[in-house]
């Protein structure tokens, strides 16, 4: 089977790459393709994925190309983890509104909108190329913000695209073993968007254990989740929420964390990769003792805003990976058939209630050869379901303005999301952007 990587030259790619390597099936992927715009990150990650196969005696072949059409011809499965304007463009997204006083997030808030933009076209013509060239592969979208371009995609290729996240896994990883259970044994009962989550149910052994975890300080205090949100917001709510929701439920302490810093996430990734690839370039032998070198560093600090000074990511987080094996299990389920269950971004169709049918949302799915299943899911409170229609209708009203190129449907979704002040603030926010994105001016006419 093959599988092209679309993004080929970006810094997780080798995550994927290592995954495949343990798969030991006879039904696996022996071909890679790398795609990506950028020849020297490229060769770059076509380096670390040599000498990380090196000792592999089936490790799959690797090609590089920055032709898309040729990356997709004969492919069975595409990942697609592309990055629109690089991380300079995430830098501008994040300034943008900090300058306001907003926000300043990849994924949440103005920031995320003003990405979902510039990325739009590009994840449309992508759709668009497969269809003419792989109509019957399935994509894997990891490309943020994933709800929002996953939608956008299933518009040109219909249920075949499947959006991944890594950040639900983990929550409901750390749940499980705050009480003392093996991950591997538990179900989730999780409902949201793309990093607007709440983790509501963890069954073992045919019980809901979920409420022995809330209902304990002590135990909260043992996970991320209770440190960030604290264990009486946490018994207030009655369920887990996704750690983005600091963002919802903790704005002004996070612009002021993020104001605070040296740098915003962003600038860390961008002065971090460019003297990665640079060193990489000048010395390819120690491209992979690098790249472990840079991701261990990138891991540690993921989400660094908020926690304190003292605290440090969890070590069963960090080496208990995530999308990558996410990607790797949906390839297996649909082409051996392995019937398995995650939690994905899929439509809606009925699943979540109050919410459209065509809405991409992130609930958990049986995957098998067919493709995702998404699973019932139980009613929502009012605060957590008009909290998702809000966020729903500005990323359908976002695909509405990429696809119409439309400044004023543009200007509507940015007045109307939560974490947007108000309709001047919106006018301001988009006129720095289209000024910082020479691409998205060009969009919005």
């Amino acid at each position: 089977m093959k599988l092209a990587i679309l993004g080929g030259g970006g810094f997780r790619v080798p995550l994927v790459y290592g995954a495949l390597l343990g798969d030991q099936s006879s039904q696996r992927v022996d071909r890679v393709c790398l795609y990506d715009v950028d020849p020297g990150r490229l060769t770059a990650i076509g380096e670390v994925l040599r000498q990380l196969g090196a000792g592999h005696e089936a490790a799959p072949t690797v090609e590089t190309t920055t032709d898309l059409d040729m990356a997709l011809e004969g492919a069975d499965f595409i990942f697609s983890a592309i990055r629109v304007g690089g991380l300079e463009g995430r830098t501008a997204d994040e300034r943008v509104a900090l300058d306001l006083g907003l926000l300043g997030q990849e994924t949440t808030g103005p920031g995320g909108l003003a990405y979902g933009l510039r990325t739009l076209p590009t994840a449309v013509r992508v759709a668009e190329r497969v269809a003419a060239i792989c109509p019957e592969a399935w994509v894997i979208n990891f490309t943020n913000p994933a709800g929002m371009i996953t939608e956008a995609m299933q518009q040109v290729l219909g249920e075949r695209v499947i959006g991944i996240c890594d950040s639900p896994i983990g929550l409901g990883r750390r749940a499980a073993r705050a009480l003392g259970h093996d991950p591997a044994r538990t179900s989730v009962a999780y409902v949201g968007l793309n990093h607007l989550g709440w983790l509501n149910g963890l069954g073992y052994d045919g019980h809901d254990v979920l409420p022995e975890l809330i209902s304990s300080a002590e135990l909260l205090s043992t996970i991320e989740e209770g440190r960030l949100f604290g264990a009486e917001w946490i018994q207030a709510l009655g369920c887990l929420p996704n750690e983005y929701l600091y963002y919802y439920y903790f704005t002004r302490d996070a612009v002021a964390s993020i104001k605070g810093g040296a740098e915003t996430r962003g600038e860390f990734l961008l002065n971090q990769q460019r003297a990665f690839y640079e060193s990489v370039a000048a010395d390819p032998s120690t491209a992979l003792a690098q790249w472990r070198q840079i991701r261990e560093e990138r891991d540690a600090t993921y989400m660094k805003e908020s926690r304190t000074a003292s605290e440090s990511r969890d070590a069963a987080d960090v080496e208990g990976g995530g999308y990558e094996g996410v990607a790797l299990a949906i390839m297996a389920a649909i082409a051996r058939n392995e019937r398995a269950g995650m939690i994905l971004n899929v439509r809606n169709g009925s699943t979540v209630p109050g919410l459209p049918a065509d809405a991409v949302v992130e609930v958990p799915c049986t995957v098998d050869a067919d493709g995702p299943h998404p699973l019932a899911t139980s009613p929502l409170p009012g605060e957590q379901l008009g909290l998702l229609q809000q966020v729903k209708a500005v990323e359908q009203l976002t695909i509405q303005a990429a696809r119409d190129h439309s400044p004023t449907v543009a200007l509507k979704a940015f007045a109307l999301h939560p974490l947007v002040d108000s309709v001047t603030t919106a006018r301001t926010l988009l006129s720095n952007y289209r000024v910082r994105h020479p691409d998205l001016a060009r969009l919005l006419g």
